[in-house]
């Protein structure tokens, strides 16, 4: 058994493709490259395809990976250009490398996640910075999901604006501490409609 790790990005068009139907097009494109994709046993073989965090509907992404895990060993020479060839426009492959197949599950190690968040209506410079500030000097930030009530400030690692004019997020995304982009939009008072936000880093525990 091989385990490779993908870094690939997500644009264009391709930001409205679901998470299974993302898996279902990896899949589609690891058989049209002729990889040895390893399935798992029993009446419904799935292949052995992880991705390291979900991307919410709509996002763009420079940094999502994938472990995708082959029955023997192959090598990695040409491998990146025999894979872009099968995937859509949109799906960029960036990187493959070889992973321990002894490693932790890819989606247990993310931390955090990293988003840059396109105005595309003007708002005034200083207001933004006031209503940045004012969020993250705030001690909590009482809010609700599904039904439950949590605190949203400890899952804002980091809050500002970019020299380019971007908001700059980062949040955590654990398990059962995920922060989510459009929650902070909605504290800061701006229509998750009104942007355009990109996942740009994630950061796994050391």
């Amino acid at each position: 058994m091989m385990r490779i790790r993908i870094t690939f990005s997500k644009q264009g068009a391709l930001r409205y493709t679901g998470h299974l139907d993302l898996h279902r097009l990896w899949e589609r494109a690891a058989r049209r490259a002729e990889l040895p994709l390893a399935y798992s046993q029993g009446f419904h073989p799935q292949p052995k395809l992880n991705i390291a965090a979900a991307l919410p509907l709509g996002f763009s992404s420079r940094c999502e990976m994938l472990d995708m895990r082959l029955e023997h060993d192959i090598a990695l020479d040409g491998l990146r250009d025999r894979l872009q060839e099968t995937l859509p426009i949109g799906i960029q492959v960036s990187s493959i490398e070889v992973v321990d197949e002894r490693a932790p599950a890819l989606q247990t190690q993310v931390a955090a996640a990293e988003y840059e968040v396109t105005l595309t209506e003007a708002i005034d410079g200083s207001d933004l910075k006031r209503r940045i500030d004012s969020v993250m000097e705030s001690a909590s930030l009482l809010r609700e999901r599904r039904g439950k009530q949590y605190d949203l400030r400890p899952l804002i690692e980091g809050l500002d604006i970019l020299p380019d004019g971007k908001i700059f997020m980062r949040l955590t995304a654990r398990e059962g501490a995920t922060g989510r982009p459009e929650e902070v939009l909605d504290v800061l008072s701006i229509a998750f409609e009104g942007t355009r936000i990109e996942r740009s880093r994630l950061i796994f525990q050391s």
